[in-house]
Parts: structure tokens; sequence; C-alpha cells
């Protein structure tokens, strides 16, 4: 009877189990209340300064992104030359009449050389299309304002002889007033020669890529050898017919096409890359 009552009674030690349940219980809480605790304290005097310094900032409507005061020290204080600093010698030069954003609205001088061209540009224009109705040549010679500049063609009839690049006598006149335009803009002037699809046979120049490209350069020789203007303005390229205007098929469609473009471009000469020796 007694052995029977020994063997049903667990040991002491797993009679105390739960105890460490409990003990693991208790760390837990005791680990919680302490986490609370340090959440729930507060330094009062960085609070106040993060505080008085979100306030300066949505009060004044402008943010850190915007150059308005940065925190920058513990106390809230921000260092000297910073933005916020910069802002109120803005606020300081308003009082005293002076404008803050006068600096950085201020063209630069790039701006100005861009604004000066675009004035000459504008004069040249007016200039060349009085001169045009005046002489009526509005069917030799037609000028736009395109956006690389301005454009003044020339139909091949009014400077050329059929399948020549020499410069006919009549065209002194309306390259003489160009010259003398050239020289009131500061741009790069480019001069492009074209022809019509129809193939050369014998003469001089062997395709129209010759002639084109001897044509474009009659043009400039007499801007800078008859005319003396400066030949670094210029530049000068042949097409041949690779650049149509108008339907080679029909006769007035490659008389069209048969034309000296000269464009004054709306380009600083400063700008042009120049070529590594």
């Amino acid at each position: 009877m007694s052995r029977r009552r020994s063997r049903n009674k667990a040991p002491s030690h797993q009679q105390e189990r739960w105890l460490i349940t409990y003990a693991d219980l208790l760390t837990l809480l005791l680990i919680f209340f302490v986490i609370m605790y340090g959440v729930s304290s507060v330094d009062t005097d960085k609070y106040e300064a993060v505080s008085s310094s979100l306030k300066t900032t949505f009060q004044a409507g402008n943010n850190i992104l915007d150059g308005g005061p940065k925190i920058t020290e513990e106390n809230g204080q921000q260092i000297p030359g910073s933005n916020g600093d910069q802002q109120g010698q803005g606020a300081a030069d308003s009082e005293n009449g002076a404008d803050p954003n006068e600096a950085d609205n201020s063209p630069t001088p790039r701006e100005l050389q861009f604004r000066e061209q675009e004035r000459q540009l504008a004069n040249f224009l007016n200039t060349i299309n009085s001169y045009i109705t005046t002489n009526g040549l509005e069917d030799q010679i037609f000028v736009a304002d395109k956006p690389q500049g301005i454009s003044i063609t020339l139909s091949d009839r009014f400077l050329f002889d059929v399948g020549q690049a020499r410069l006919k006598s009549g065209a002194s006149g309306i390259l003489d007033r160009l010259s003398s335009l050239f020289g009131t803009v500061d741009a790069t002037i480019s001069i492009e020669g074209h022809t019509d699809n129809q193939p050369i046979t014998g003469g001089r120049y062997a395709d129209n890529w010759e002639l084109s490209g001897d044509r474009a350069l009659s043009v400039l020789r007499y801007f800078v050898d008859v005319k003396g203007l400066n030949p670094a303005t210029f530049q000068y390229a042949g097409y041949a017919d690779t650049r149509p205007v108008g339907d080679n098929s029909t006769p007035q469609g490659r008389q069209q096409n048969r034309r000296v473009e000269i464009t004054v471009l709306r380009q600083l000469q400063s700008d042009e890359v120049t070529p590594n020796p």
C-alpha cells in the first residue's frame, strides 16, 4: 500500500516548476515598466528648443529645403552664416529699402548677350525686309525668321549662270546690302549651297555636290575678300539636291531648289566649339 502511494507522488522539483514561469513573468513586467519609464522621460530643454524652432519655421511659411531656419545646435541656435542668418540679413535689407532678391533676379552676362543678339536680329530682319520691298525683289529673295536664326534665300537666277559658280555682276547689290548689315549683328553666318536633282553633264563640275559647295564658297569669298568682313564669323557647306524645298519633277520646283541660303544664326560666337589642333 505504501509503495503505490510513493509511485503516484510527484517529485518536489516538478511541483515547484511554476515558480520559474512566475519569475520570468515578473522579469518581463519589470523590463516593460523600465522601458515605459524611459520613453516617458523627456528632456524639457531640448523639447522646448525643437518646438520653438518648428513654430518659427511654420510661421515664416518656409522650410529647410527653401532655405529656412536650421537647427544646428542642441539649444536650437543657428550657426552664423547659415541660410537663416542670410534670410535675416535679407529682411534687414528690405527694411532699409534694398531688394534681397535683386541679385538673384539679375540677368547673367550670357543672358544679356542673348538679349542683345535678339535685338540685333530683329533690327536686321526689319531692315532686310524693307530693302526687298523697296527694290521689288520679293520673287528672288525670301526672308524667314526660323528657330535657328534669320534665313535669307537667294535664287540662283539672281546670283549665277546655269551650271556656274561665278557671281553675276548684278548680284553685288543685295550682297553689298547684306554685308553692311552683317556688321551690326554679333552672330555666326552660315552659307549653304543647294541644287536640283538634274545631273551635271560636262563642264567644270563633276556633280551637284561640287557645284553647290563652290557656289556657297563664292558668296562667302565676296563677303570676306571683297567686302573685308571677318572670316571667323562665317561657315559654308554644299548640300547638292539632298535638301529640296520644291518638287524636282516640275520646272518650278527645280528652280526653287537651286538656291543659296544665308542664315544669321541664333548662336553666340563664344559658344562655337574650336577643334583641337
